[in-house]
C-alpha cells in the first residue's frame, strides 16, 4: 500500500496563484563540491529553465543511471520552480509530496496552498519528479487496461482461486516492469533518489538543502540526511514513516492506521445529519459497512461511469480508504457510502480514482506502478505467496476492515526481478537539527512512526499534533504552521514535547 498523501485530493482543491510583475531574486550559484570528482559535470549543470504558465519555470537535468557508473547511461530529472520577489530570499525549498510515485511537479504547482505565503517569500519552491516518477525518465509497467484488471482483484480472497488470481496478477505486473523498464528498475530507489536531490541542490545554487516531505517523502528525506549530513540546512519531514519496520509490518501498521481513521470518520459523520448509517454507534455502523462489502463482494455495485468496470469490494475499499486520508473529504466518503448502500458504486470509485490517479479518459500517471517499483526495491518482501497468505490472516485480525486487503498490495513484490537493497539504519550523525511532524490520529503514517523516526535521527525533533487525516501542514493548524514557518526561516526548532492543539470550529 502506498503512504503518500491525499495530493489528487489537494490540487482538486488548491487554487495556484499568479506571480505579479516584479522581477523575482535571481538565485546566487555557490560553487558545488560533488562528492567524487567523477560527478562534476552533473553538478555544474546549468538548468535551461523556460516558462511553462502561471509564473512558474521548468526545466530538465541529467543524472547518472547507476551512480557506481557516473560515467555511463544518464538519465533525465524534471524540475519546476516558483521563484520569490523579495530581497530577502533565503534559497530554495525543495518539495517532495510521497508515494513513491507522487509527482513533485505537480505538487509544487500548488505551491499556494501547500506552502505558507511567508514562507513562499523567503524561497523559491522547487519541485521535481524523482528518477522513475511522471515527467522524469519513468518506469512503465502495464496498460491501462491492465492496471484497471489488476486493481479490481479481490484482496479479500475467500476461495483458492482467488487467491491463484490474486498471485497471477502479481506475476504480470512484475513481468510487465521487467519487459518494459529492465534498465531502470535496479536503479529507482530511495538511495539513488535521495542522490538525485543532492544535484538539485547544487544546480539551483544552494549551498545546503531545505526541503519539505511528506510521508513517503519523509523517508526521502531521512535517507539524504544519513547520505549528505553536513549538506542539511533544515528538513521537515511531515507524515513520518518508521524505516526500522520490515515491510509487512508497514502494511499491516497502516491498515491499523486506516481503521483508527475509520473510527474517527464514523464519529463525525454520527453527529451530521446526513450521516448515511442507520445506527448511530461504532459496532453496528462498522458491520453495515461490513455487509456493504460482502455484497460488493458477491455482486459488484452499479457504475453510471459506464467504462466497463465491475466496482466489486477492492475498488469499494479503495474508494474508501481514499478520503480518509483527509478530514476534508469525509463529507465526500458520506454520500459515496449513502450511495453504495442504494446499490450505486460510482461515488466510491471516482474517489479510488483519485487516489491512483486514473483520468477521466481511463489513462493513469505511472504513479502505480513507481510507486510498486520502488517499494520493491527499497525493503525485501517475502519471497513466497505463503508468508503472505499467512500475514493477510494476522492482518485482518488486527485491522478487520483493510488488513488483508492492505497486505495483499504488495503481493507483486514476492515476484520482482529485481533484488532489493539491504535495510541500514537511518540516523544522520552530523546533520543540522531535522523537524519530524506526527499526525496523531493519522490513516497512512501512524503517529508512532513519526515517534521512532525523531528518535533514530541523531538530530531529530519531534512536533506532535492532535488531529485527523494525512500529515499536518497546511491543513489548518496556526500551530503547525507556525512552528514549521519558523523553522524553515529562522532554523528555530519547536520546544521539546511541543504538542499542536485539535482544531475546533
Amino acid at each position: 500500500m502506498r503512504a503518500n498523501g491525499p495530493l489528487r485530493l489537494l490540487l482538486l482543491l488548491a487554487v495556484v496563484l499568479s506571480v505579479g510583475c516584479t522581477s523575482p531574486v535571481e538565485p546566487v550559484r555557490s560553487p558545488a563540491k560533488p562528492p567524487v570528482p567523477a560527478l562534476a559535470p552533473y553538478y555544474a549543470q546549468e538548468p535551461a529553465w523556460v516558462d511553462c504558465d502561471d509564473g512558474f519555470e521548468c526545466a530538465k537535468i541529467q543524472v547518472p543511471l547507476d551512480y557506481a557508473k557516473p560515467e555511463g547511461e544518464r538519465i533525465h530529472l524534471s524540475l519546476i520552480r516558483l521563484r520569490t520577489h523579495s530581497d530577502r530570499r533565503i534559497g530554495s525549498l525543495l518539495l517532495n509530496p510521497g508515494g513513491p510515485g507522487g509527482s513533485g511537479i505537480q505538487y509544487a504547482r500548488a505551491a499556494a496552498t501547500v506552502v505558507s505565503p511567508e514562507v513562499r517569500e523567503r524561497f523559491d519552491v522547487v519541485g521535481f519528479d524523482p528518477r522513475g516518477v511522471g515527467e522524469s525518465t519513468p518506469v512503465r509497467c502495464l496498460t491501462p487496461g491492465e492496471i484497471d484488471s489488476y486493481v479490481g482483484l479481490d484482496g479479500t480472497p475467500e476461495e483458492a482461486h482467488e487467491v491463484s488470481a490474486l498471485e497471477r496478477g502479481a506475476k504480470a505486473f512484475a513481468a510487465g516492469c521487467a519487459a518494459k523498464s529492465a534498465k531502470l528498475l535496479p536503479h529507482v530507489g530511495t538511495v539513488n533518489a535521495a542522490r538525485d536531490m543532492d544535484v538539485i541542490r547544487a544546480v539551483v545554487g544552494d549551498p545546503k538543502l531545505t526541503y519539505l516531505g511528506k510521508s513517503y517523502g519523509t523517508h526521502l528525506g531521512a535517507t539524504y540526511a544519513e547520505l549528505f549530513p553536513s549538506n542539511v540546512r533544515a528538513l521537515v519531514l511531515d507524515g513520518a514513516v518508521d524505516p526500522a519496520l520490515a515491510p509487512l509490518e508497514v502494511n499491516s501498521t497502516q491498515a491499523e492506521g486506516f481503521e483508527v481513521a475509520l473510527q474517527a470518520f464514523l464519529a463525525d459523520c454520527f453527529e451530521d445529519g446526513a450521516c448515511p448509517f442507520r445506527n448511530r454507534t461504532a459496532a453496528p455502523a462498522l458491520d453495515e459497512l461490513h455487509e456493504l462489502l460482502r455484497q460488493a463482494d458477491a455482486k459488484p455495485l452499479g457504475n453510471k461511469l459506464d467504462d466497463g468496470r465491475a466496482i466489486g469490494e477492492s475498488w469499494a475499499l479503495l474508494g474508501i480508504v481514499t478520503p480518509l486520508y483527509d478530514k476534508n473529504s469525509w463529507p465526500a466518503l458520506r454520500e459515496a457510502i449513502r450511495q453504495a448502500f442504494e446499490g450505486d458504486g460510482t461515488g466510491l470509485l471516482r474517489l479510488a480514482d483519485l487516489l491512483i490517479d486514473r483520468r477521466k479518459d481511463g489513462s493513469y500517471s505511472n504513479q502505480t506502478e513507481a510507486n510498486m517499483a520502488v517499494n520493491c526495491v527499497d525493503k525485501r518482501y517475502p519471497r513466497t505467496r505463503d508468508v503472505f497468505a499467512g500475514a493477510a490472516v494476522k492482518a485482518a485480525r488486527q485491522a478487520p476492515r483493510f488488513g488483508e486487503y492492505v497486505m495483499w498490495g504488495s503481493l507483486p513484490c514476492a515476484y520482482w526481478p529485481v533484488e532489493a537493497a539491504e535495510h541500514k539504519p537511518l540516523t544522520a550523525k552530523g546533520a543540522a537539527p531535522i523537524l519530524v511532524v506526527g499526525t496523531e490520529r493519522d490513516p497512512a503514517t501512524p503517529f508512532r512512526w513519526a515517534q521512532a523516526m525523531a528518535s533514530q535521527l541523531a538530530s531529530g525533533k519531534l512536533l506532535a499534533f492532535d488531529g485527523d487525516g494525512h500529515t499536518a501542514y497546511r491543513t489548518g493548524s496556526r500551530c503547525v504552521d507556525a512552528s514549521i514557518d519558523r523553522y524553515l526561516i529562522s532554523l528555530e526548532v519547536p520546544p521539546e514535547g511541543t504538542r499542536c492543539p485539535k482544531i475546533t470550529d
